[in-house]
């Protein structure tokens, strides 16, 4: 099997996290500056297998796209482009810093990693990607 890769984009910074090749358990790999995204999952993808791209899809309250729509849409299109065999699905993100940010205070961090925002980025495409994992069975 190959690995699942989530990604929680941000204009700024882009949390990146994969699950292991049996597809079981998602772990946190890195915040990447999103100039430079597309080039690091290339990167990725020639020196791992990867089946599929579980990108957060940001809504509101109401369900209705959030503003950040339109950035992640055109990034989703450039990597439609640089990964054309890479099926992409979405799923929803409501909630996932905050979710990110209680798991940093439960794990005992303290204020100063809390502050951390690339570390709550990467943790937030953890909870994506295990979101995904957790409806999939």
């Amino acid at each position: 099997m190959a690995r699942l890769l989530a990604i929680d984009y941000g204009t700024k910074r882009t949390g990146v996290a994969v699950t292991d090749e049996l597809q079981i358990i998602a772990s946190g790999l890195t915040t990447v500056d999103t100039k430079e995204l597309i080039g690091f999952l290339k990167a990725y993808i020639s020196e791992e297998s990867v089946e599929l791209f579980i990108v957060g899809e940001p809504k509101q309250m109401n369900f209705e796209s959030s503003e950040s729509e339109v950035h992640i849409s055109k990034f989703l299109e450039k990597l439609k482009k640089a990964c054309p065999d890479i099926p992409i699905k979405r799923i929803d993100e409501r909630f996932t810093s905050k979710i990110a940010f209680q798991t940093m205070i439960d794990s005992g961090l303290n204020k100063k990693q809390r502050k951390n925002k690339a570390l709550v980025d990467e943790i937030s495409a953890t909870i994506i990607l295990q979101s995904y994992l957790y409806n999939q069975s």
